[in-house]
């Protein structure tokens, strides 16, 4: 042990910036300090969930006549599903709850939906080919509860930020509006679930537009610029600051 008193201490706090609390007497608490670079796993997670729900939109509002969105199994499966199952893992490893529900809850949600049009699963043919009403309802049952779903985390993203919000807000519309366009075309109203689907497009390609934001915001924040997401924690009277993706 070093002879050294309080004032030294103290002085030499001043000069070099620390204290040594061993030779305080204070015990060293046992803290683990987080890598910064962990925190930008979360751009991948979001840059999955941009790309898949982008590309999925633009079918679902028919540019350039794409109708069928069997060519994105590719993005469903392996940028989705894989991308935001193993972020969700990084997320959890360091403690991020919200983000390890959210990411992994979409990246099965992308699984599930990719099922549905892969051939191979077999979904469409259990139908018969012919009972379109009875699929186009199943169907709607399966967005409707993700609605629900998704619903839940815009609730509890409200003490977020402004940029959080609007993903789930957007998405739950989308997907809300999807489900209605499969329920009209099992009434037989080809109308207005085409006019439903491009609508719930267009609420999908918006939501992903602000994921896009969200991934430039998580790349460029210890980089170039800190590009703002709109907190809205002083809303909500928060004690302590809660961990965000």
């Amino acid at each position: 042990m070093s002879s050294t008193t309080s004032k030294d201490v103290v002085h030499n706090d001043k000069a070099a910036g620390s204290v040594d609390l061993e030779q305080q007497g204070t015990p060293v608490p046992c803290t683990a300090v987080t890598p910064k670079t962990l925190g930008a796993g979360s751009a991948l997670a979001l840059g999955a969930f941009g790309t898949t729900l982008t590309t999925l939109s633009l079918s679902l509002m028919e540019w350039r006549g794409v109708t069928t969105e069997n060519v994105f199994v590719a993005n469903f499966f392996f940028i989705a599903a894989f991308g935001l199952v193993i972020t969700a893992q990084w997320e959890l490893s360091i403690g991020n709850g919200f983000a390890y529900t959210v990411f992994s809850a979409f990246g099965l949600f992308y699984a599930g939906f990719g099922a549905l049009l892969t051939p191979a699963f077999g979904v469409a043919t259990a139908y018969g080919g012919s009972d379109t009403a009875q699929y186009n309802n199943a169907v709607g049952f399966f967005m409707i509860l993700w609605t629900v779903f998704v619903f839940t985390f815009l609730i509890a993203s409200l003490p977020t930020n402004i940029a959080y919000i609007l993903v789930f807000f957007l998405v739950d519309i989308g997907f809300l509006t999807v489900a209605a366009s499969y329920f009209a075309a099992a009434d037989g109203h080809a109308a207005a679930a085409a006019a439903l689907r491009k609508s719930g497009g267009v609420f999908c390609f918006l939501a992903g537009l602000v994921g896009w934001y969200i991934v430039f915001h998580l790349l460029l924040q210890d980089s170039l610029l800190d590009i703002p997401l709109g907190d809205t924690s002083r809303f909500f009277g928060r004690k302590k600051k809660r961990r965000v993706m």
